[in-house]
């Protein structure tokens, strides 16, 4: 939960892999706990969170399939939607 661009700086020169949370796609990965991603946690959801099985997944499987697609493909997560 830091910002986008600090992420990736840190990314760029920490020498080591940096797994982000909410810190945009700079970072080597990103980690999203399986009950965000499956909006299942009760109460309000940090806004890094994105409920990928609500996406027209129809399955657990497939809503896991679209985040790690999202991810490989930098399209998730988003600055302006979960970025800080």
């Amino acid at each position: 939960m830091v910002p986008a661009a600090l992420a990736a700086e840190i990314a760029r020169t920490a020498g080591v892999p940096v797994i982000g949370i909410g810190a945009g796609v700079g970072c080597s990965g990103q980690v999203l706990v399986l009950h965000d991603m499956l909006d299942i946690t009760p109460g309000r959801q940090p806004r890094f969170v994105k409920n990928f099985l609500q996406r027209g997944a129809g399955s657990v499987q497939e809503a896991i399939r679209r985040y790690v697609a999202e991810v490989k493909a930098q399209t998730f997560p988003q600055d302006d939607l979960h970025g800080y």
